[in-house]
């Protein structure tokens, strides 16, 4: 029997309310990675990943493969939130480098990045039909999208160091940003990648993966600052997104980790490693992890979804890096999951 005095319990569940609120992301362990999903035979590596209004997963593929370039039209490939495909689509009018996707906050539209052909395409879920939305022109890098309150559309720019934005409709694009720290010449050789603002909208942060920093760009009436480095050495810093307390969960491509950050750039964990691959040639664990994103089942079962890239960087004349062997040997592209049981405020 509980003899403790009502108003003893209701302080210490107000007590444990407020830890739960304010507590640091929970998160798996180390070694805490399951496969959610096999591409089917012929896929390329898959590159970026979102969730639909229809609660199914959305993935991207980069058009290489442990060979190299591989044509045709840019695929998607969807799935439910048991890891079966429901369908493939080939976007119309698109060259086989897809990157980012998202589906737009108010129009709901699917916006995909077509990297090689500089374009923006608004793609029918369904079918894959497609039409323009934005064209920034080839050459361009366009590589990932997010969106502010108001709708419009941020997008960066990996090879000419800028995010260019358009209103929630497309259109002509602008250059909101250009600045060198959204250039690079390291390794990998893409600038400007994941971007993402805080929740006060006073803030974009923007991961440059060869230089391994994420740059912060002060936002004031929409209006951009002078970027800064905000924070240095994540290693292969691309996919990026932010909670809902303002931390920043970066996929690292080059050391095979989620590194989540708190919103002062203090590390708070890694997520994550690379498992070796399988004699039917399926990476086990995270290999060369692209993009990410959150599911939610409820507010004490979170999921992030990772996709694995597994690009050998050989394949662009570069020198090897330590997963080059290893990506070579990759037969079959993957998604993994890592589940986060624990208070999360993704909102």
């Amino acid at each position: 029997m509980n003899n403790t005095k009502p108003s003893l319990r209701l302080l210490a569940l107000a007590c444990a309310v407020t830890f739960a609120l304010n507590a640091a992301p929970a998160h798996a362990g180390q070694d805490d990675v399951s496969l959610f999903a096999i591409l089917p035979a012929g896929a390329t590596g898959p590159e970026g990943i979102t969730i639909g209004p229809d609660n199914n997963i959305y993935v991207t593929t980069y058009g290489y493969n442990a060979s190299g370039g591989v044509g045709g039209l840019g695929k998607i490939y969807v799935y439910n939130r048991n890891g079966k495909l429901l369908r493939q689509l080939s976007v119309i009018g698109s060259t086989a480098n897809l990157l980012g996707l998202a589906f737009h906050p108010t129009t709901h539209a699917l916006l995909v990045i077509d990297s090689t052909g500089g374009k923006v395409f608004n793609v029918d879920p369904m079918t894959g039909s497609a039409s323009v939305f934005t064209d920034v022109g080839s050459g361009s890098g366009l590589n990932a999208l997010t969106f502010d309150s108001q709708g419009n559309v941020y997008i960066s720019d990996s090879f000419q160091g800028k995010i260019w934005k358009t209103g929630s409709g497309g259109g002509a694009a602008t250059a909101w940003v250009t600045d060198p720290l959204l250039t690079t010449v390291g390794v990998p050789p893409f600038g400007a990648n994941g971007l993402a603002f805080n929740k006060a909208e006073n803030a974009l942060f923007v991961a440059n993966t060869g230089n391994d920093t994420i740059v912060k760009i002060p936002v004031s009436g929409g209006n951009p600052g002078t970027p800064t480095v905000f924070v240095n050495s994540i290693n292969g810093a691309d996919g990026l997104i932010l909670d809902g307390q303002d931390n920043l969960w970066v996929a690292a491509n080059q050391s095979d980790q989620i590194v989540v950050l708190d919103r002062t750039g203090k590390l708070i964990t890694k997520l994550g490693s690379f498992q070796g691959i399988d004699l039917k040639g399926v990476p086990q664990g995270l290999l060369f992890p692209a993009s990410l994103v959150f599911g939610v089942n409820n507010f004490f079962h979170r999921e992030l979804y990772v996709t694995n890239l597994a690009l050998d960087l050989r394949l662009f004349g570069l020198k090897q890096t330590p997963d080059s062997q290893w990506t070579a040997k990759v037969k079959r592209y993957t998604v993994s999951k890592i589940e986060l049981n624990g208070p999360l405020l993704l909102h």
